[in-house]
């Protein structure tokens, strides 16, 4: 009999909060969004969710006040707790970028020699000026580090990046991407094992899902003479389905494609003698 609960912590608010719940819905666990809420329950899968700052996650997880957590990866590599990193999830993607003034003369790392550098990440962007073998000096700000080299604090900054939008239109120009970052799924390392059960049922489900999101169903209609010709193109995850139409001469085919390669392989298809492409999405996908 099911007597624990895995307890998961997510964002309550901001950027990675609607993805969390969508990724669990998508999951097939029904929870609440957790609106002006400290805490839900799934109605279906013993699973019990909290709703925190993001930056506090890594220590509620290391603490044990819940078993896992999703969180961005420049948090977990920022805050340095012991944690096992279990699962990227494939969204919230962004990168931790070094950026300079426009029309900067910057020619590498080097170009950090003996600068300051506004930052919310010191430990990590300590990390990177280490291995480069550079001197600078950090400042530590939180919130509104774009500013620092127009006010005079900073000759540079290390922070967040998504479309770029902010250095633009603070006079910045991404110079170095640091870290590439998305949210990840994190736990702590001492899990019973009927949470470890748990958890490894949660991720079952999240895998399923991300593969079905990387992939598309293609059926298609293909002349008997060109067939040989078409599965070829078609690698799908073990061989092509080939189904015989009721119309002499012709076959029904029918794959997986990764989206990676989606475009190049319908046009090579279609080239081929391939007709009646439909392209469906896939829901969930085990393998």
């Amino acid at each position: 009999m099911q007597t624990e609960k895995l307890k998961l912590a997510i964002q309550k608010s901001g950027r990675l909060h609607d993805d969390s719940i969508k990724l669990l819905k998508e999951c097939g666990i029904d929870i609440s969004n957790g609106i002006n809420q400290l805490k839900t329950e799934a109605s279906n899968f013993p699973l019990e969710v909290f709703f925190l700052r993001d930056d506090d996650i890594p220590q509620y997880v290391e603490d044990a006040v819940a078993d896992i957590g999703f969180v961005g990866e420049n948090v977990v590599y920022e805050k340095n707790k012991k944690l096992k990193v279990v699962e990227q999830l494939g969204f919230g993607k962004c990168r931790l970028s070094i950026a300079v003034k426009k029309g900067e003369s910057y020619n590498g790392p080097e170009y950090l020699q003996g600068k300051k550098i506004a930052t919310s990440y010191p430990v990590i962007l300590q990390q990177y000026l280490q291995q480069k073998n550079i001197k600078a000096e950090i400042h530590e700000i939180s919130g509104s580090v774009e500013i620092a080299p127009g006010i005079g604090l900073a000759d540079a900054i290390c922070d967040l990046v998504s479309s770029g939008s902010t250095l633009f239109m603070n006079g910045l120009t991404e110079a170095e991407v640091i870290l590439k970052s998305q949210a990840v799924l994190i736990q702590h390392q001492q899990l019973s094992a009927e949470k470890q059960q748990l958890l490894e049922k949660l991720v079952f489900r999240i895998q399923a899902v991300k593969k079905a999101k990387n992939n598309k169903y293609v059926l298609l209609n293909a002349p008997n003479d060109k067939l040989s010709e078409i599965i070829a193109l078609l690698p799908g995850m073990k061989s092509p389905t080939v189904l015989p139409l009721a119309q002499p001469g012709w076959s029904s085919v029918h794959s997986v494609l990764s989206e990676n390669q989606f475009w190049e392989i319908i046009e090579q298809l279609k080239n081929a003698g391939a007709q009646g492409i439909l392209v469906v999405p896939i829901e969930k996908m085990i393998v």
